[in-house]
Formats: structure tokens, sequence, C-alpha cells
């Protein structure tokens, strides 16, 4: 029977023959009702999905008054409000029908062949039939088909970036023994599932498939995970209720009132049904959907894809981004940056230097090395290729070199030696090329070369080294050395010649360093989350301006020891988590938003995954972001430039601006309607307006200027506010009090209009239509008014939104072919309307730009005495 193993175990515990490995029996049942496959959850089918969209209040309130309808046979509105609903409920469908995919990308990650050993022979199977036990054989190029201890490394280097976050590729040791609790970056004796061999070869047993692997384990918190609701849903779905509760009351006023004017019980139910659908803005999702689908093609345009349309408002509103640094805030390339050599020390990454390589240094980082770039690809261990790259840049090419200095012998890197060694056959001599760890080489030399000759390296030589040495280490490169001998016949490791040091990062991207300026500048926190150690972490940090000093930082290993309530407190400090794994990513997440902030992770790995679905909006990197992470996030930058996000919060915050101007402008008739049917009741008098009217006013007449106000050009200091509160309601800074005096300005005009032509003409359905037309031109009116906000609308560009302009007009046309058109006019039971009932009709319909122009003055009134 085999154990499954620990990385304390070493290679002399396994009961398995790693010499032929598995018989295809044993494999068989091994691997009988489990496949090395990544599994997830069932998605809901279409009818679900689409009943799922009537469950909101709002909807509620329209299906009770559908209802009525069909009971007082009103079959016309009945069948006008369910038409709504249904279309209402598949629009709701399309867009949940881009759900989340994140699972199958995972099965992607994991779809491979791998090599295996079974009966004492190798061949090549898919990966998903490998069973717990088989002897798996690693080269160069290859994605480690399941978690595996390994028996067998020989210079084996494996990428691990995708899973723990760190760009530089993990050399691997068989005979490494560990507490089981080291962190998932430093366990050397194990390859994980869905990561990519950089060099050298290697063999092991497999020791978990699945959803037991470590990919498994983020597949399965993913499939936990809930999404939640964005800020935008929460506000919608706290409007519906308190709208649902003042329609309930309204109604139940309303009957209250006219059994106690002795009014037909079948009149009464008529009037409730225009009652309720006046309190429910019917157009209001679908306008803010369209909304938030304009914004959405706009940014598009600057590079940023969404795959929620809530999420563009979620944006908008975030307090804290959550980053991962490798990719993301860094290149995702390590770069030699810093150069020691000829006794002085260069920065390369500062700008305007121009630096003067030596002919040794180039040809020791470019021959002594395994990895190779060509037109095609790049193909090695991180380190090795920023060697290449540094080397090209200063003309040498690897390609050439080798043909002129053929590689003839070698020795390959060792974890016990820390260096590798390359001999080069040269003319009439050869050359050997070592570079390793710099204390390693240090004391392995004995000479220099410093100037073009070769001189003794004597203690002070030494010491300017180790002074050199440690001011890189201070910025947290990673340093080789490199050294050379000649004349050898063999590969030789003593008595070298001393070149210089390397000294590599993985650079922050110089877009990062302003778009975390400008997310301070917009009072959002940036956290940087990653895998890589503390001092590394900390480096970066510095660099792109997120810390200011390295109190800022923690480990994962410390933040295990802190409890609970600790944790939460020290959240509100903590701008750097390092050596994190993504069960702390998600511990992170959830302790920033239980404080009350809007968070956004940005990734590219898998092991973002988790935590993009966590967060109020996840964040995902188009070019290098692994499929999961794209399939887990809210938005998807194509540039994989950290500026896009700030230009996603400018483009979510306008959008959000514009959406409660359309939302103020749709409650605000609303109130219209409601105060001059309640009003109308109240007095004793017949309903000025039927539900078909309300209806077509709301759905069609309203519609159109409420699109256009939500593509207003933004505004230039939006990214100089500070972030909406999460509980900032939709009627902060005196909404509600627009909302209701604009509400009761069109009640006036309707009534006065209504009651006018009533006692002119004694004829209900003349009145009725005059009292329509009013209605829906104040409105109109009145798109103009809130689409200045605070600005008088002789100081206001009219013709700026070409659009607004289209909706006015296209509405006045509307509202003409409601009144003229016979069909329509049937349909709503109007009458033509004569010239001397216009002149009535406009001068009333325009009030409501009166009274914008007497609410800026008193704005700037109060702004002047404050």
């Amino acid at each position: 029977m085999y154990h499954k193993l620990s990385i304390s175990d070493t290679a002399a515990n396994l009961d398995v023959d790693i010499k032929t490995g598995l018989s295809e029996k044993d494999a068989a049942e091994r691997g009988a009702g489990e496949l090395n496959v990544i599994t997830g959850g069932k998605r809901d089918t279409l009818i679900k999905q689409f009943l799922r969209q009537f469950n909101e209040p709002l909807i509620y309130i329209l299906l009770a008054a559908a209802a009525v309808s069909a009971v007082v046979r009103e079959w016309k509105d009945c069948a006008v409000i369910l038409a709504i609903l249904i279309l209402n409920s598949t629009i709701g469908v399309i867009q949940e029908r881009k759900a989340d995919r994140a699972l199958e990308s995972l099965k992607k990650l994991t779809t491979t062949h791998a090599f295996v050993r079974r009966g004492g022979k190798v061949r090549e199977i898919d990966a998903d039939g490998l069973a717990v036990g088989d002897v798996v054989l690693l080269e160069a190029g290859r994605i480690v088909p399941a978690d595996m201890r390994l028996t067998l490394t020989s210079s084996l280097t494996v990428n691990e970036s995708a899973l723990t976050g760190e760009s530089v590729a993990v050399l691997k040791d068989e005979s490494f023994k560990a507490p089981s609790d080291i962190p998932l970056g430093d366990r050397i004796n194990m390859a994980f599932q869905g990561t990519i061999v950089t060099g050298g070869r290697g063999e092991g047993v497999v020791v978990a498939t699945g959803m037991s692997t470590e990919v498994g384990r983020i597949a399965e918190m993913l499939n936990e995970q809930d999404t939640g609701k964005t800020p935008l849903q929460k506000r919608m779905g706290k409007l519906g209720k308190q709208l649902g509760i003042a329609a309930c009351a309204a109604c139940a006023l309303l009957f209250l009132t006219g059994l106690l004017q002795r009014r037909d019980p079948f009149e009464l139910l008529l009037t409730a049904i225009s009652l309720a659908v006046a309190i429910i803005p019917e157009g209001l999702t679908a306008i803010v959907t369209v909304v938030l689908a304009i914004g959405v093609t706009r940014m598009v345009s600057r590079n940023a894809i969404v795959r929620r349309l809530p999420a563009v408002e979620t944006l908008g509103s975030v307090t804290v981004i959550c980053t991962d640094k490798t990719g993301t805030l860094t290149q995702n390339k390590m770069t030699v940056v810093s150069v020691f050599e000829n006794g002085d020390l260069f920065d390369l990454s500062a700008a305007g230097v121009k630096t003067q390589v030596s002919l040794p240094l180039l040809s020791a980082a470019a021959l002594c090395c395994d990895a190779s770039i060509t037109d095609d690809a790049r193909i090695g261990d991180p380190t090795e290729l920023a060697l290449l790259d540094f080397a090209m840049a200063h003309g040498m090419d690897k390609r050439n070199l080798e043909r002129e200095f053929p590689r003839i012998a070698e020795i390959g890197f060792d974890s016990r030696r820390k260096m590798m060694t390359t001999l080069h056959r040269a003319e009439n001599t050869t050359v050997s090329y070592t570079k390793g760890a710099p204390d390693v080489l240090l004391s392995r030399s004995g000479y220099i070369w410093e100037n073009g000759s070769i001189q003794k390296l004597d203690d002070e030589k030494r010491d300017v080294i180790r002074a050199c040495l440690e001011s890189m280490s201070e910025k947290s490169l990673r340093v080789l050395a490199f050294a050379m001998r000649s004349g050898d016949g063999s590969p030789r490791e003593e008595n070298l010649i001393f070149i210089g040091l390397c000294g590599m990062m993985d650079p922050p991207r110089e877009e990062a360093v302003s778009a975390v300026k400008t997310c301070h500048d917009a009072g959002i926190r940036v956290i940087m989350i990653t895998g890589d150690h503390k001092a590394t972490a900390a480096a970066i940090g510095m660099r792109v301006g997120i810390i200011a000093s390295p109190d800022q930082v923690i480990s994962g290993e410390e933040l295990d020891r802190l409890g609970d309530d600790e944790f939460l407190e020290a959240s509100d400090r903590i701008l750097i988590y390092a050596r994190v794994n993504p069960a702390h990513k998600l511990r992170i997440v959830k302790a920033l938003k239980s404080r009350n902030n809007v968070v956004s992770m940005t990734g590219d790995g898998v092991n973002d995954a988790p935590s993009l679905k966590a967060a109020d909006i996840g964040v995902a990197m188009g070019k290098t972001g692994t499929d999961a992470a794209k399939e887990a996030s809210d938005l998807i930058l194509t540039d994989d430039n950290f500026q896009t996000i700030a230009h996603a919060v400018e483009d979510g915050r306008n959008i959000y601006e514009n959406i409660k101007k359309s939302i103020y402008f749709l409650l605000s008739a609303n109130a219209g309607e409601l105060m001059t049917i309640f009003t109308a009741v109240l007095l004793g008098w017949k309903s000025p307006l039927a539900p078909l009217h309300i209806l077509w006013i709301n759905l069609i007449t309203d519609s159109l200027p409420a699109l256009a106000l939500g593509t207003d050009p933004p505004s230039p200091d939006v990214m100089k506010e500070k972030p909406r509160s999460p509980s900032e309601s939709f009627f902060a800074n005196r909404g509600l009090l627009r909302i209701l005096v604009y509400g009761v300005v069109f009640a006036a005009v309707t009534l006065t209009v209504f009651r006018l032509t009533l006692n002119s003409t004694g004829s209900i359905e003349i009145a009725r239509t005059y009292a329509f037309l009013t209605l829906a031109t104040s409105q109109l009116f009145y798109a103009f008014g809130i689409r200045a906000g605070k600005k008088s609308l002789f100081k206001t560009s009219l013709f700026s939104n070409k659009l607004m302009i289209a909706a006015f007009s296209g509405g006045v046309l509307l509202q003409v072919a409601a009144v003229y058109l016979p069909f329509l006019s049937g349909l709503f039971k109007t009458l033509p309307v004569d010239t001397s009932g216009w002149l009535l009709i406009i001068p009333l319909a325009a009030v409501p730009l009166v009274f914008h122009e007497l609410e800026v003055l008193f704005i700037k009134r109060g702004a002047a005495n404050g």
C-alpha cells in the first residue's frame, strides 16, 4: 500500500520502486474513480437564471400591478407590464451567461502530457491518467503534471510564479528535509502541478492529483467563494426596498382615502395600479445597464475590458487596491540593474547612465549560461535570461560567441557548491568561466581582472568587493559573481580570476510609479500582496511609493501568529504582505472588507483567483495573467499596465456620477407622477393620468434623456476627490430634497393644466391629454437642468452633449405621435391638441428650468455665506 508522502520524507522512505515505477494494473487501481483533473460546481440552468431575475422588490410590485390589471380586465395594462418584466429578465440572463469560468481555466492549466515510468518502461501518457505513486520524469519546458515528491534532481529549476508569485525560478533538491509547515515557496523537494520546468531534469513520485493538489485546493476555495454584490447593486437593492415600502404605504393610504370618499372600488383599483406604476421607475434598471455599457465601451479604448457591468461603478468607489508584485507592479522579467567591475559599482537603471562593460564579464554572462534566446522563444531560467539580455544589450550575442568559443566541458550547478563552470575552446588555448554565489567565488579567487590586466586579489580589494556586495544586497538584488581561468584541459574551480558582480531584480514598471501616486491622490490605499521575501517586497514597495518605511511590511508567517482581532487592527497599517499563500490572500481581502473598505484585488497568477473573486472587484492582467485569474476577475487590463487601473477608477467615478444624474432625473419624474395622482385623489378629482400614460412616460419619454445624461463628459477633478463611503446613500448631499422639490413642481404644473382644461372643456379625455403632455414635456425640460448640475444653464454649453439634444427632440416627437397618430391615440385614449393648447402647455412645462436657476442662485449664496 502506498502512503502519501510529506515534504519531510526522504527518498529512502518511498514504498514504490522508483526504478520500475507502478505496473499498469497498480496504476489503474490507484487511479480508479479519480482522474487527475480539476472539478467544479454545477451552473444554474437557463430557466433558474431567468426566474432569479424576478427576485427583486421592484419586480414584486410590478407583478402585483399586473395581477390587479388582469383582475379588473385591463388587459392592455397587464400585457405591457408583463412585457417589461420579461425584457428586464432577459437582459439579466444575458449578463449572467457570461458567468464565472474560472474552474474551466484551471482545467486548461492542467491539461498536459507526462512522461511516466511504468513497469520499467518510460512512455508518454495524458496527465489526467496519472495516479498517486506514479514515477514522472521532468525536463526543461515541461509543465509539472501533478504534485510530486522529487526523488532525483540534476540542476532542476522550476518557475512557480503562477502559484507563489515569485519570478525567480526555484532550484530543487531531492535531499532537502524540513518541517511539514514550511511555506509553499520553500518546499524545494516538491514540484507542484501547473508549474513549469525551466532548466535541468528530475524525477519524482506523484503524491497528489486533481483536487488534492495545491492548484486543486485553490480551485476548491474559488468554487466555495461567494461573489457578493457590488456597491451599486446594494444601493439599487436598498432603493428598491424603500420604493416598495413607499408603494405599499401609498396604496394603503389611497384606498383608505378613497373609501372615506365613498369611491367606487373598481375605480380605486385602477387608481392603485396607476399609483404603483408611478412609484416604480420601470426603466431604471435598463437605463443603468445601458449607461454602464456605454462606459464599458469607452473603457475598452483605454485598455480595460469589463466582464461584469456593475463592476464599472465599483471601481469608482474603491478604497483599497490589493495588487500582486510580479508582473503587475514589476515587469515579471529579471533584469541586470547593477554591475561591479574594475573597482567601481555602476547603477544601470539610473537615467542617462552609459556604462562600458568589460569583455570578460560580458563573455562570462553569455557563455556560462544554459539559457537561450532566439527570434521565436526565450528558454531557460529567468536569471540566466537576464544575463543574456544584459550581454546582448552591450553587443554580445551568445550564438556568435559559442561559434567562436564552443563549449567542450562543464560542471553543472550544484546547490552544495553554489556555482557552475563551463570550459570553452579558444585560439590555441582554453578558457573557463565560473558563476555563482559571491562569497563562494571570492573565497576561490586569488586574482582579479581590473582595468584590462590580471592583478593580485589582496585584502583591500576583497574589502571593496564585499562593501559593494553589501550595498547591492541592501537593495534586495539577486547577486551573482563571475570568474575565469585559462589554459586548462578540464574545468577547474580554484585559484580563479575574479571578474565582477551582476545585481539583478524584477524592476518596477515605470507606469506603476505614477499610477500608485494617482491612486494615493484619489484617496486610495495601494497594498502589495506577494509570495516574495520581505526584503525584496519592501525594496519594490519603496521604489514605487507604496511604503515609506519597512515597518509597514509583514510576512505570511508573522500573519499566522496574529489573532483575528490583532490582524484587523494591523490591516489599517500594513501596506505590504510578503511570503503569503492563497489562504492568506483571502484572509487579507476579507479583513479589509470587514473594515468597511471597497476592495479591489489585482493579480495575474493562479494563486490570485480566489482572492480576485472574494474582492469587491477583481482585476486581472491580460497579457501575463493566467486564464484562471482572467476568468475569476471582473476587469481585465489588456496592456498589463498598472496605470490603466487609475484610468479605470477615473472612468468608474465618472460613470457613477452620470448614473446618479440619471437616477435623480427618473426619481424626480416618478415623484411628480406620484404626487400628481395622490393629490388628485385627496382633492376628490378623477385621476389625471392612466396607467399606460405613466408607463409610456417612464419607459419611453424619460428613458431618452436619462440615457443622454449617462454620456456626459467626465469632470477634470474627479481623481482629486476622496472615494465615496461604501454606505453613502443615493440621496446624500440634499439629493432627496431635490427630488421632492422637483416632484412638487411637476405635480403642480400638471394638475394646473389638468384642472384648467377640465373646467374649460368638461372633457376628462381632453384634460388627461393635456396633463399627459404637460408632465412629459416638463420632464424633458428638466433634463437640461439636472445635466447642468450646480451651474446655470446660461453658463453651460447646451450643444456639448448632442445626444441630449437628440433625446429632447425625440421625446417631443414621441409625445406628439402619442396624440396625433391614430393607433397610439387610440391606445392612450388621447385627443388632438390645438395651438392654444400648446401655448398653455409649453410655458408651464418650462417652469422646472426656472426652479433650476433659483437653485443655482441659492447654492452660490450659501457658498458665499459659508
